[in-house]
């Protein structure tokens, strides 16, 4: 038997109209501090570290970290679920990891040991999940459903927005303490933005919430995502190390600020794909515009892993890539939005949130298995056959996405 849940007023006026951009200022936040660390920061810091093993401590530091990131959103949604059942906001959640991703994000940039750097990425891996877990449930704790597809652009956006200023900073600064203080920094503000706009807003009430259904919807959906965010991490993790092997001696920019050149590219291009998209998912068959999105990355990783891009074509790649991966993230949050329940939406999004840190988990060790069969994991061949595995990767996930039904609700 369901029982329904109503969410209560929060305390300020409940004529307060939700502002998509103050409501998704906490993912640039989230994502400032991703886009320095996991794009640029944490390869530069393994080769720094361990610079005869670099790969291996990579994938080591790296998939210790994202087991953590699944575990923490396991334990933190059904309990962020529980309050907002109990007509409260998630706010804490938000406020508390921010705090703690602000401070270990410091430390990550001060250890001087493989073994501390392990410890500091565990830390910011969990204190950044406190946040995420629960934050997946905003737009429909928050937005009408008409909108869902408007505010999951914001978000697709700012996460572009967020990767890229990280990329500048990290390539900037270098991996500095002076680089860690800045993502704090702009951890801490961004979250102060989102805090504060919460204070004004109603909840959305909620819809009957009985026992939690699995699938083969929602299977579909979490398969799906997985693969493509499977060839996001892989992408990720290895063009710092593929963009080393492509750089001729002398030339102008060094590895670390190269990559983060292409993740500055790929990044601001994304946020222009996201807006591009937004219209189309809330009108329109979300499976085209995924299918559109993970073309186009698939595509472009291709192209570079067969060495046909060249020094030169490298940016438009990482272009062509950053607007599927924009147009993807948009449609992508639409969909599970209009398919999972919202009166358990931060338990059944952690669960379809697996689909993310299990990627980031997998990613580097299916990489370092494949390329240690392949005999290339020290080798300059190493990072293009990883590149190849993403492409594959992200055209399973967008081909798997045509067993889903579309959710014309609220369109």
């Amino acid at each position: 038997m369901s029982t329904r849940w109503r969410a209560t007023p929060m305390r300020s006026s409940t004529s307060s109209r939700p502002q998509p951009a103050r409501l998704a200022a906490l993912w640039l936040g989230v994502q400032l501090v991703w886009g320095a660390v996991l794009g640029i920061s944490l390869q530069a810091r393994c080769s720094a570290l361990a610079p005869h093993a670099s790969l291996a401590v990579f994938g080591i530091v790296s998939t210790s970290g994202a087991l953590v990131a699944a575990t923490t959103q396991l334990i933190v949604g059904p309990f962020s679920d529980r309050m907002r059942r109990a007509g409260h906001s998630r706010s804490a959640f938000y406020a508390f990891g921010a705090v703690l991703g602000a401070i270990a994000v410091v430390i990550f940039y001060e250890v001087s040991s493989v073994q501390g750097l392990l410890a500091a990425f565990v830390a910011l891996q969990l204190a950044m999940n406190v946040v995420i877990g629960p934050y997946q449930a905003i737009v429909p704790d928050t937005m009408p459903r008409s909108r869902f597809g408007l505010a999951s652009g914001w978000l697709a956006a700012f996460a572009g927005a967020g990767n890229a200023i990280g990329a500048v900073l990290a390539a900037a600064l270098g991996a500095t303490v002076i680089l860690g203080i800045a993502l704090a920094a702009g951890l801490i503000a961004a979250a102060a933005v989102t805090l504060a706009h919460l204070r004004g807003l109603p909840l959305q009430p909620l819809e009957d919430a009985g026992p939690l259904p699995f699938t083969r919807h929602l299977a579909d959906l979490f398969v799906s995502r997985a693969f493509v965010y499977l060839g996001f991490y892989t992408m990720l993790g290895y063009l710092y190390f593929f963009v080393a092997t492509v750089l001729p001696p002398g030339f102008m920019l060094n590895a670390t600020r190269a990559s983060g050149l292409c993740i500055l590219i790929f990044t601001l291009v994304s946020a222009l794909g996201a807006a591009l998209a937004a219209r189309p998912a809330d009108r329109s068959d979300e499976r085209w515009v995924v299918t559109a999105g993970g073309g186009c990355i698939a595509m472009a990783l291709a192209v570079l892993a067969a060495g046909r891009a060249g020094l030169w074509g490298l940016p438009a790649a990482i272009a062509l890539a950053g607007a599927g991966w924009g147009i993807f993230l948009c449609a992508d949050w639409a969909f599970a939005c209009r398919l999972l329940p919202p009166a358990a939406l931060a338990t059944t999004m952690a669960v379809w949130n697996l689909a993310v840190v299990g990627p980031q988990m997998l990613a580097p060790a299916i990489a370092t298995l494949l390329l240690s069969r392949l005999g290339t994991l020290r080798s300059a061949a190493g990072p293009r056959e990883a590149l190849l595995l993403a492409g594959a990767e992200v055209l399973i996930g967008t081909l798997w996405i045509w067993r889903l039904p579309v959710p014309s609700e609220g369109k």
